[in-house]
């Protein structure tokens, strides 16, 4: 592969050309001429004017059913949808069937994304089958290529299963991600537990039920002098007590979904079951706290949380409605018109890829010669509306057809392809 990007301007603060409008030319997977009016014999040249690169954008949350359900996503749409999205590579949580609970499923799923322009980031059980009983055999996972454990949207509920897998994860040099949610306070609940679910009559899932979670896995984190990941981060109080954490030293990190960040429990008026997620949508001042943990570091990243369902588990009734939003394909537009007011472009897409990978612990990446071309090539100007016709992945649960949105993904640049 031989790309000349004509006109291009750098988004990398590690970059000695960040902000600089310049020509960049790639051959196979590297980084090999930055500079202006390039030319290679051969080489395929693109006027990207008005366009923007960064390093390649990172998804530490996403969902793609297979094995198990591959009616609702399997492998290879899943990574066309996270590549139209503009992320050369996603952290694909073990919520299939059978759970990525052995070295077998993990190979299963790097053999499928073989060759694929999106590298796939495993994330194996923590516990066997995702069940919070026993631990799940996590080094010959990693040996396999797993690059953290987590029971996904199961969270664990046996504090002494969690200690141990922290302290095991620790001796392998390998990450737990926690989905932190008290079951016995969350129970069944539809949404947010406030105003909203008052008025509406609906059961609610108060915020406390992630707060004793994240507060418990901090101290277990401290006691063990270990790695933890918060993902899919809701609540003030959430947000607070990571900020207390980083600034006592721990090894905490955490994320947000986008769609968290967008969207409050208000939108629930409307019943549309394309917003009952999990954890659930919670209030504007929750919103503001975590935009404001974006800001100041408490919260280091933004993910999709893409999960696919079936029109069977979505067009019913509210109550019987299974979770999850589809959101590999409009994640930068949500973060970019929520978070444009209160962040500069360059911040905002630090979340998708400085954050992501030292979080993953993969290797630092910058725009530069003889650096890896590992790239996403966007438009934040531009508006778009994302049409039936546009969406890539096989489930349809997105609230935001027909949505113009700000924020315009063009191609990405990994595995020695563009697409």
């Amino acid at each position: 592969m031989k790309v000349i990007l004509q006109s291009v301007t750098v988004i990398d603060p590690t970059s000695a050309h960040h902000l600089k409008v310049v020509d960049i030319f790639i051959q196979d997977n590297l980084i090999k001429e930055i500079g202006k009016k390039l030319s290679v014999a051969g080489a395929k040249t693109l006027d990207c004017k008005g366009q923007y690169i960064s390093i390649g954008w990172i998804d530490l949350h996403v969902n793609f059913c297979d094995p198990g359900f591959e009616t609702k996503e399997d492998i290879l749409s899943g990574l066309n949808a996270a590549a139209k999205g503009g992320f050369v590579g996603v952290a694909l949580m073990p919520n299939t069937q059978p759970a990525l609970k052995s070295k077998s499923e993990i190979e299963y799923i790097n053999n499928k994304s073989n060759n694929h322009a999106v590298t796939i980031f495993p994330i194996g059980c923590l516990s066997a089958n995702r069940e919070g009983k026993d631990l799940a055999e996590m080094y010959d996972m990693k040996l396999a290529g797993a690059k953290a454990f987590s029971d996904g949207n199961s969270s664990v509920q046996d504090a002494g299963l969690m200690s141990r897998a922290m302290l095991y994860a620790k001796g392998i040099d390998s990450l737990i991600i926690s989905k932190p949610e008290d079951k016995n306070i969350a129970q069944n609940a539809k949404m947010n537990e406030g105003q909203t679910s008052t008025l509406l009559g609906m059961k609610g899932n108060p915020s406390l039920a992630e707060e004793l979670m994240v507060s418990r896995d901090i101290f277990l984190a401290e006691y063990q002098d270990a790695k933890i990941h918060f993902t899919c981060i809701t609540s003030a109080k959430s947000v607070e007590l990571i900020k207390a954490a980083k600034k006592k030293g721990l090894k905490v990190t955490a994320d947000v979904s986008v769609n968290h960040l967008y969207f409050d429990d208000t939108i629930l008026e409307s019943f549309d079951t394309n917003f009952k997620l999990s954890p659930p949508l919670r209030t504007k001042e929750d919103i503001k706290a975590l935009k404001q943990g974006l800001k100041d570091g408490s919260i280091d990243a933004i993910c999709s949380q893409h999960t696919p369902e079936d029109i069977e588990h979505k067009q019913v009734e509210f109550e019987y409605a299974k979770e999850g939003m589809i959101g590999l394909q409009t994640a930068f537009s949500l973060a970019l018109m929520t978070l444009e007011k209160q962040m500069d472009l360059s911040d905002i897409i630090a979340k998708f890829t400085i954050a992501p990978r030292a979080i993953l612990g993969l290797p630092a990446q910058s725009i530069a010669v003889n650096q890896m071309a590992s790239l996403t090539l966007f438009d934040p100007a531009t508006s778009w509306k994302f049409q039936p016709s546009d969406n890539v992945s096989k489930s349809k649960n997105s609230a935001l057809f027909n949505q113009v949105l700000k924020g315009k993904v063009i191609s990405i640049i990994n595995n020695q392809q563009l697409k």
